[in-house]
């Protein structure tokens, strides 16, 4: 190793180090474990296999690849392991749809096969091009590991269902030049056409510690020319993982925009999910077309403390415009938290996780993030409870669905916030940490409150998704901390020091930008076994944790809500539903 390697590492120690975020994340999350990306099981064990969120029968999956609607379909890209349930041996995977609910696999849509991809088929996105039909974006990886842009067409753009496709032999149509990173360059974006008549794409990368998104033009779609400058970068976060850009619209905060709308009265995201933290942060602001630049706001950290589209467990997350109903819709991806032989031993890991509609916060500083509509088709028997008091240390139970497999939506109303704890400016816990300090557990004065889920009746396990309310010293407005807490999740004990024998268990959180003039507050969780998704304030925070209970499994799984604050909350309404499996899936 060089002097500017040796450099360069210590470097990103500091900076791991400076940045106070909780890097445990990366345990999470894939690593390449050449010894195990061929192993699979006889048989899949189900006993935390979710019911309906999105996956394969068996095996690995991640990052969704350029969800796009054509012809009457939607149609889903994934990576995948054919032969095993640890990252390897990745493909297209492709799945179609009617309604976002019921898939239909169908064959792989490309694998390694050419000299431009032979040493993978990574991550990238799908076009629509008039006259052409979609066209695929993807990363190829060549046999000296660099890292490249290549196209795929369809062999019958007529088909709705895109069986068959072609790597064209032109490839590739993007290199990395001597300024770039060749082992970090990857990621297209869906590309969008201007008015000065060119085609754009935006690739991830970094050089050193910097995160850079390249921008590519293009007349023919074919030919493709790196702008002079980045689009955009930023120092001391590490690779720039999976980009996505898009508009919003800051006058319509009822329907989406398509990548080529120039209107005035829009902002632009610039969404990154970063290699080091395995979480991914976005930023609004203006997009220079002329100069083919993109200035954030500066309203919200740009860098590690940014805001997320989800503040759990959440990657590698993808949007689309969905012309069937004029709306922005987000798919990210999941992965276990289970130990790498876990995994392996039930034969699956990873799954999607229910499509999201995007829309710009009438606050205009945040995006909101909601279950697409479709979903709601699974819901099954369905409970309601009104204007049921809960005072300090109370829980009750919600009796009549089955937990495991749930949607339960809750508003609270807790009036008054004279009792709140006093929320000091010079406090610089991040949310997470202060999570774990203010577990749900412990007694405050407006909260913690909200539902425990996938839980034994004597809280052995349990994983509780909550809300705990602040008021600022100096003008007493509120400052709601959000948590879903997987440390008391599961009694199953780690397997040894390493970190895939470990399972993990951590305390995801974030603040909810709500004022409460009303005394009221939100929170739906969608319970999938597994998998707890959960929306607070009408999704102006989302949290999403990966458990996996030993006693609170399956019948023997429980829910409720729960206060432990000194001062009552009302369950004002509650529904809740039983979620059924889709008649069609993978």
């Amino acid at each position: 190793m060089g002097v500017s390697n040796i450099v360069f590492v210590l470097l990103l120690l500091v900076l791991i180090n400076l940045s106070n975020n909780n890097i445990k994340r990366i345990d999470a999350f894939h690593q390449f474990y050449e010894e195990l990306q061929s192993e699979s099981v006889k048989s899949v064990n189900h006993l935390h296999r979710p019911g309906f969120h999105f996956q394969p029968p068996k095996n690995w999956i991640n990052d969704p690849n350029g969800p796009v609607y054509y012809k009457g379909l939607y149609h889903l890209f994934y990576q995948y392991n054919t032969k095993g349930a640890v990252w390897g041996n990745i493909i297209w995977a492709h799945s179609v749809s009617k309604d976002l609910v019921n898939w239909e696999a169908l064959e792989p849509a490309i694998h390694p096969s050419k000299w431009f991809d032979i040493g993978g088929t990574w991550s990238g996105s799908i076009t629509i091009v008039p006259g052409k039909g979609p066209i695929i974006l993807y990363t190829g990886v060549n046999k000296n590991q660099t890292q490249m842009q290549n196209y795929a067409i369809p062999e019958d753009p007529s088909d709705p269902y895109l069986r068959k496709w072609i790597k064209p032999d032109d490839n590739p149509i993007a290199m990395p030049d001597y300024t770039m990173n060749g082992s970090a360059f990857r990621d297209p974006t869906t590309a969008w056409f201007s008015k000065d008549g060119h085609w754009r794409t935006v690739v991830g990368s970094r050089i050193k510690h910097r995160g850079i998104a390249y921008i590519y033009r293009s007349r023919d779609f074919k030919h493709w020319v790196k702008a002079k400058h980045p689009i955009h970068s930023k120092q001391s976060t590490g690779m720039w993982e999976c980009p996505d850009f898009f508009p919003v619209s800051i006058t319509d905060f009822e329907n989406g925009l398509d990548l080529d709308y120039t209107g005035a009265n829009t902002k632009h995201v610039l969404k990154v999910s970063l290699d080091i933290t395995r979480y991914e942060y976005y930023t609004l602001g203006k997009y220079d077309l002329k100069k083919d630049r993109y200035i954030p706001d500066g309203n919200t950290p740009d860098g590690w403390d940014g805001l997320r589209f989800d503040y759990g467990n959440f990657y590698a997350s993808k949007t689309f415009f969905d012309y069937k109903k004029n709306r922005r819709v987000l798919w990210g991806w999941a992965n276990e938290s289970d130990t790498v032989q876990d995994d392996i031993m039930k034969g699956w890991a990873g799954i999607q996780l229910i499509p999201r509609t995007v829309l710009l916060d009438s606050n205009k500083k945040q995006l909101v993030f909601w279950p697409v509509e479709e979903i709601e088709s699974l819901r099954g028997n369905y409970i309601r409870m009104n204007n049921h008091n809960i005072k300090m240390g109370q829980r009750i139970e919600v009796k009549g669905i089955t937990p495991a497999q749930a949607d339960v939506e809750v508003t609270f109303y807790v009036g008054s916030l004279e009792k709140a704890e006093i929320f000091d400016p010079s406090f610089t816990l991040k949310p997470f940490e202060l999570c774990k300090i203010k577990g749900s557990n412990v007694t405050g004065g407006v909260g913690p409150f909200g539902l425990i889920t996938l839980a034994t009746p004597d809280l052995e396990e349990y994983t509780p998704v909550f809300f705990r309310v602040f008021k600022n010293a100096s003008n007493h407005k509120p400052k709601v901390l959000m948590c879903s807490d997987a440390r008391p999740s599961s009694l199953k004990q780690d397997q040894g020091p390493l970190a895939k024998d470990r399972m993990y268990k951590p305390s995801f959180a974030g603040f909810v930008d709500v004022d409460m003039a009303d005394g009221r507050i939100s929170l739906r969780s969608l319970i999938d076994h597994s998998v707890v998704e959960s929306f607070g304030a009408l999704g102006k925070t989302v949290i999403t944790s990966r458990v996996y209970p030993v006693k609170a499994v399956q019948e023997n799984a429980h829910l409720y809500v729960f206060n432990n604050g000194t001062q009552s909350v009302t369950i004002e309404s509650l529904n809740a539903w039983n979620m059924q499996r889709p008649l069609q899936m993978n």
